[in-house]
């Protein structure tokens, strides 16, 4: 999501004649665009800050903004412990930051624009077209959080659950399109809570699927409460919708859930799999984990072993429990951080054996490949399969924005390396 507002900003900031540099040293105003959602965020702005102090040490300041979530929840803050940032800029205001720029041109004062004002922020998105031209392009359907996990400080940063019309993302969406986009992945913090007036996430997906030249639709990130049948449903009915389904658990214990306050159980997880695999059996699962929430026990800790060992995630994120301040877990009595670590790599190293007896299964398999890029200067391309496992093959040939049949060859921790082929028996280009 942070990628999707980067790229609307420069949309924006564009319409008052600033166009992005690669080339840090000529920057008239420097945007640092920020995440909230693990520990020591807030310091690594400092240490960013501190380079460009360095940077332009010998040259004239550029205007540096502090935009996104830790300018929400830490704005007057910064601006009162680093003189350097000119202004703050929260995720809900950034249809503002040109009013916010011309104001810092003429003034020697810090601004905070932190108010939450999701409507009008949207309303000035549509007013410009998405310059986006990634062949995998992403799309904001819907944004903030109503479910209050005690560890999460979405709610507080991004403000409550806000879904944008069917006709604006459709529109969107075609933008990208026209753009060169093949795939489209739909975001929001509780993407499959999107309702805008009775229309839900499964109505939106059958809208844009119609767009021609469209090839695929993902979405993220997914909660559990919210996913209804008619979104299980629309992945047997709708070609263009991807088979991997990133749905965050968290936890193996029902004990930790409900201290998450995660308003679900492991069996109603389990239901939500069971039904999936039944509708569409090519479908796999990815999801996050919290290792070490405060209160977790070894035997909650087994039970997390246990879990995903049942569902065999293709892949997972996992990070030890992370307080961030603000959240009602935050002053819980935390684990000791070694105990944490430990349980950390146990389950990493889990996790990692299960991924690669999976991909190991994919050997001298054909996989549908849509290709995203050229590496540097070599004749190799990147793309990525239907469960978004990253793919590199040689060819002479451009291989940008084509989907193509791939002999997967053999694999590694993060790629897999393969060669185009025509048919199963056919090789046209080696890896």
């Amino acid at each position: 999501m942070n990628e999707y507002d980067s790229n609307r900003i420069k949309d924006f900031t564009r319409k008052i004649d600033y166009m992005p540099t690669n080339d840090l040293i000529e920057a008239n105003c420097y945007i640092l665009n920020t995440c909230h959602i693990r520990e020591k965020a807030t310091e690594k702005v400092y240490h960013d800050i501190g380079r460009l102090k360095k940077k332009f040490r010998d040259s004239i300041k550029p205007i540096v903004l502090v935009a996104g979530c830790v300018a929400q929840a830490e704005g007057e803050i910064l601006l009162k412990r680093e003189k350097y940032i000119d202004a703050v800029i929260g995720p809900q205001s950034y249809h503002q930051i040109n009013d916010l720029i011309l104001a810092l041109e003429k003034k020697n004062k810090s601004i905070n624009f932190s108010e939450f004002d999701v409507v009008e922020k949207f309303d000035n998105f549509n007013s410009l077209k998405n310059s986006s031209n990634k062949i995998s392009s992403f799309l904001t359907i819907q944004e903030g959080c109503d479910k209050f996990c005690k560890f999460c400080v979405v709610p507080y940063t991004r403000g409550p659950e806000f879904s944008r019309s069917v006709k604006e993302l459709v529109l969107e969406a075609s933008q990208l399109v026209e753009n060169g986009a093949k795939e489209i992945t739909l975001l929001g913090q509780n993407v499959n809570a999107y309702n805008f007036k009775n229309k839900r996430i499964s109505d939106l997906i059958y809208e844009i699927s119609k767009i021609k030249f469209l090839k695929r639709i993902r979405y993220t990130t997914s909660h559990p409460i919210d996913f209804t049948k008619d979104l299980i449903d629309a992945h047997k009915d709708y070609s263009k919708l991807m088979p991997l389904i990133h749905l965050p658990i968290q936890s193996g214990s029902n004990k930790i859930l409900e201290a998450m306050n995660r308003k679900h159980t492991i069996e109603e997880y389990l239901e939500i799999i069971h039904k999936l695999r039944k509708i569409n059996h090519n479908i796999k699962f990815s999801s996050d984990f919290i290792i070490g929430y405060p209160g977790e026990t070894e035997s909650d800790f087994e039970q997390t072993l246990k879990l995903m060992s049942k569902i065999r995630f293709i892949n997972t994120y996992s990070y030890i429990y992370s307080a961030r301040p603000g959240t009602p877990a935050a002053h819980l009595p935390k684990i000791e951080l070694n105990e944490a670590k430990k349980r950390l790599i146990i389950f990493q190293d889990s996790a990692e054996k299960i991924k690669m007896q999976y991909r190991k299964t994919l050997i001298n398999k054909k996989s549908k490949v849509l290709f995203e890029n050229k590496i540097n200067n070599e004749n190799k391309y990147f793309g990525r399969d239907e469960y978004f496992n990253s793919v590199i093959v040689k060819s002479d040939k451009n291989m940008i924005g084509q989907i193509k049949n791939v002999k997967i060859i053999k694999i590694n921790q993060n790629t897999m390396f393969g060669e185009i082929v025509s048919n199963l028996n056919q090789k046209s280009y080696a890896a």
